[in-house]
Formats: structure tokens, sequence, C-alpha cells
């Protein structure tokens, strides 16, 4: 990949993106993550106005320091940018409060993606007050590959820049943007638990081995590979399965002309 075209060409698609919508700005939500890092750069570097906001909810200490590390050195570089932090912990609490959740693991899951969706939420108000766009941070394999993003949480934006673009060339994206190396050192997260797991153990395959599963999976079967690749395109088919209702447009029951 040519990092430094590919980085030129994503900034330009959004500065004229919004040029044409005739808005103000962007919002992003800050993760202290490789893909927020990114988009949240690129979008600075277009000159136009942007928001960056922290939304911390029981996060981890290292996580939290990254984000503001991130968006502090994005204020000293571009005098067109803004970092807030709205802290949602006391919000999602009171939430959790009222639904009185069971200890299981389905319950838990709901309530991580409630933290996502909770943010969104956030990003949105500001989004109407600033008369800006929200920026998506997924992607590729993340998006349209296994679909690990929150439904109306995290995917729940206006545009995405970066969801063309493989993990690996989004960390190579980083490099050539000098990202802070504690970033691009961190182990991805999707910062929904109050433990340390990550987005690989979460999945169960690293991305790399994603992105391999990812390039073969339109021309091959689970019986074509052996061992650990056998076992990674399998968990790579079970999560583009359960995803299509996210990659695939809403389904629409379309009425017959002459039922009308």
């Amino acid at each position: 990949m040519r990092t430094k075209e590919v980085t030129q060409y994503i900034t330009q698609w959004l500065h004229d993106y919004i040029e044409n919508a005739n808005l103000n700005g962007f919002i992003i939500g800050v993760s202290g993550g490789i893909d927020s890092a990114v988009t949240s750069t690129m979008a600075a570097m277009t000159g136009k106005s942007l928001l960056c906001l922290e939304m911390p909810i029981h996060q981890k200490k290292d996580q939290v320091t990254r984000a503001q590390d991130h968006i502090k050195w994005l204020e000293q570089k571009f005098p067109n940018v803004k970092g807030l932090s709205i802290d949602l912990t006391q919000t999602f609490d009171a939430f959790v409060q009222e639904v009185s959740p069971k200890e299981d693991h389905t319950h838990h899951l709901a309530l991580a993606n409630t933290r996502s969706r909770l943010r969104m939420a956030t990003l949105y108000y500001y989004a109407t007050l600033h008369r800006s766009i929200v920026v998506g941070t997924g992607n590729k394999v993340e998006d349209f590959g296994v679909g690990f993003y929150t439904k109306y949480g995290d995917g729940g934006v206006d545009i995405s820049p970066i969801a063309d673009l493989m993990k690996s060339e989004v960390f190579a994206i980083a490099k050539e943007l000098n990202i802070i190396e504690s970033i691009q050192k961190a182990k991805p997260t999707d910062g929904l638990w109050e433990d340390d797991r990550s987005d690989e153990d979460q999945i169960g395959a690293t991305y790399d081995e994603l992105e391999w599963a990812m390039g073969v999976y339109k021309n091959h079967t689970a019986d074509d590979f052996e061992g650990r690749k056998r076992e990674v395109f399998e968990i790579y088919h079970k999560f583009n399965r359960a995803a299509q209702h996210k990659i695939n447009p809403i389904p629409i029951c379309k009425i017959p002309e002459n039922l009308k």
C-alpha cells in the first residue's frame, strides 16, 4: 500500500465531504485505540473543525490515558481541534440499576453494547449542537468481515473513512502519521468491558489471521484447510454469518404494486 498517498487521499475525501455537505466539521469518539487515533488525525489534517470526545464508562486507566494523550497531541498540532471529556459512568450505572440485569453472559453482553450506544447518543448530541457529522472509526475487517462492532453504537455514524482499510493498513498509516507509540503498541480492544480482554481474546483470532480468512473466504470452504488455518476460517465464517444483519442494508418489505 502506498501509505502516504492513501493518507492524503482519505484526508482530501474528508475535506471534500464536509465542504459538499455545507456543515461545520467533524465529531469523533476517541478511545485510545489505533483506529480512532488514525481517523481523528486525518480529520484534523483537513483544517476543518474537529471535536474529539473521550467518553469513559468504568474505563481502564491505560485506555483513558492513551485517549487523553492523543487528544492533547492533536490539540498541540492542529488549532482546529478541541477535546472534551464526558464521563458517562453515572449515566450507565443508572441504566444498569433500572434494568436490574442477571449475572449471565447474555446480559453482560447487552450491557457492553449499551455502553457503545450511550456514546453514540452523546456523539450525535454534540454533532447537532455544532452542525457537524459523526465520523466512524471502523476498519474493513470489523465492518465487513466479522462485524465486530455494536449496531447503532460505534456502528452508528455518518461516514466511514477507514472502512476500506485492513487493520494492518491502519497500523501502517499510524506509523506514517507518527501516532503516539503507546497507541501503536496497545492491543486492540473495544473498551466495553471492565477487564483486560482484547478484540483478539473475544474473537479467538488475531487481525492478521482474520485478514487472511477474509481474503480466501469467497473462494474456499473450511474443508480446504487444516490445523490452525481451518480453525481461523471457521471462526471467520461464524462471525461473518452472524453479522449479516450489520453488514447488509436493513431489509425492506417491498409491497407488490397490485396491492397498492
